[in-house]
């Protein structure tokens, strides 16, 4: 499956930090599925969700491993109260390398993936350009003068909601943040917006037949472990302390 993973242009603007990635989905095992949990899989449905979240956790490893990390068997996808999902270190493994944020979407029959640098959160979203959302759902995702120029501009309703739906991924809440509270400039392809004190950068572009949207934000605090926390405090007493090390002065200074 590796060859048909294909590396999708982004922005200029989002370059330097982030890589976008597509395949077709497959129908794949969950145990040929490292980063998958079957706990979760079995709660599945339908085969159409089963094919799109295995297609997911497959791409997302195969891309960690071009990303650089190459040792899966460390690694857990976990989720918080807004099931925002996040990939860690598992626990007794005692790593604190830096792990990229990631996104993922599925549409018409492909998955994507969207990966960044730790210190920022992201959210993609694609959906095939040529669709368009009915004008009577535009006051559920619209209020204001945003709504005014999407009746204006009804073309332009699958450009919006990619957006959307990428800012809901970018603050991690999914639909747990109101649509209708994000306010976009409709028609830029690349704008900043402010959003419950965080700026998040957004760009929009079409290939392959999709319209695609980027949400990039500084992350606001590190989610950290209990281990990671250890970790830090250690890396930090460390650079306080020259000096200071684990196991007995004496004898190292003796040596």
């Amino acid at each position: 499956m590796e060859s048909d993973v294909v590396l999708l242009d982004v922005p200029l603007s989002f370059s330097k930090h982030v890589r976008v990635y597509s395949m077709p989905i497959r129908h794949l095992e969950c145990g040929d599925v490292p980063l998958a949990n079957a706990d979760e899989v079995a709660t599945f449905s339908t085969s159409k969700r089963n094919d799109e979240h295995l297609s997911g956790r497959w791409l997302l490893g195969h891309c960690l491993g071009l990303w650089g990390v190459k040792d899966l068997s460390v690694l857990d996808i976990v989720r918080d109260e807004h099931r925002a999902p996040r990939v860690v270190f598992l626990q007794g493994m005692w790593l604190n390398t830096p792990l990229p944020s990631f996104s993922i979407s599925h549409s018409n029959g492909h998955v994507f993936l969207a990966l960044c640098e730790s210190e920022f959160d992201i959210g993609f979203d694609a959906e095939p350009a040529e669709r368009s959302l009915a004008s009577n759902a535009f006051d559920m995702i619209s209020t204001g003068l945003e709504l005014e120029q999407l009746r204006l501009n009804p073309d332009s309703s699958m450009m919006l909601w990619t957006n959307k739906e990428a800012v809901q991924k970018a603050m991690r809440k999914g639909m747990h943040l109101n649509p209708r509270k994000i306010k976009i400039s409709i028609g830029d392809l690349e704008q900043h917006i402010s959003i419950e004190k965080s700026i998040i950068q957004l760009g929009n572009w079409i290939q392959n037949g999709y319209q695609m949207a980027l949400a990039l934000r500084p992350k606001p605090s590190a989610l950290l472990t209990a281990e990671e926390r250890l970790l830090e405090s250690t890396r930090l007493a460390m650079l306080d302390r020259p000096d200071w090390g684990v196991g007995c002065n004496t004898n190292r200074n003796n040596v």
